[in-house]
């Protein structure tokens, strides 16, 4: 993968979809909404700040995903982080029309202060920190010490932090990372996650220590209904 070197922002067009800031009142937003109520349910017993996202297999939706339930948090008032700790395919930095010549990884082998990593946009109460230039060994990076002092240092800024990271049958970096945060959810798209993948990347998630909070169907087809009503 070619590493961002230049500082144009919009390099490359996003495929991700940020509905909950574009159309805040669509049913899709709405959605994202009840994922967000559910978190916060989830939190009255143990405490669910550090999340990771990740899917079966690619194209699931995972990093739309981890966007949009970012904002819809931070639309509450709470501070939120969004963290690419996909290091292998970052997408987050396209999305929010972001350099990524600076992130996560420059901070990993201290090259930047965690501080100066994160970028603040306009959407208000969410922070973004970019994955950074794509690292040789992104898995024994977001398993360093470093990057358990790095999720400990963000604790004590942020409300909620949400980390992006690959599909869990590719690599070993979401099972990596969720050793060291609260809670996972996992994303799988209808009608296009095989059902043996799906199977294969829960069982994966289980063996962690950190609970997975739930799993997320993507992408589902609902028939129009004539009670259909927008609430604003």
């Amino acid at each position: 993968m070619e590493i961002l070197n230049r500082k144009e922002k919009n390099i490359k067009k996003s495929s991700l979809n940020l509905i909950a800031h574009n159309d805040p009142n669509s049913s899709i937003s709405e959605q994202y909404r009840m994922i967000r109520t559910n978190i916060e349910f989830a939190s009255v017993d143990k405490k669910v700040q550090s999340i990771v996202v990740t899917s079966a297999v690619p194209s699931d939706g995972k990093s739309t995903t981890a966007s949009n339930l970012a904002i819809v948090l931070a639309q509450t008032g709470k501070r939120v982080l969004l963290v690419d700790a996909d290091l292998r395919k970052p997408s987050i930095h396209y999305a929010f029309n972001l350099s990524n010549t600076q992130g996560l990884t420059n901070v990993l082998v201290n090259r930047i202060t965690l501080k100066n990593a994160i970028s603040h946009i306009d959407i208000p109460n969410l922070s973004v920190l970019t994955s950074g230039p794509v690292p040789p060994s992104p898995s024994e990076l977001l398993s360093s010490k470093k990057m358990k002092l790095i999720i400990e240092e963000l604790n004590q800024t942020f409300d909620y932090i949400i980390f992006d990271t690959p599909p869990v049958l590719a690599v070993t970096d979401p099972q990596v990372l969720s050793e060291q945060c609260d809670a996972i959810l996992m994303v799988v798209k209808s009608g296009e996650t095989p059902k043996e993948a799906a199977l294969k990347a829960k069982a994966l998630l289980q063996k962690s220590k950190t609970p997975i909070l739930g799993m997320i169907l993507n992408n589902m087809r609902f028939k129009t209904s004539k009670y259909n009503y927008l609430y604003k």
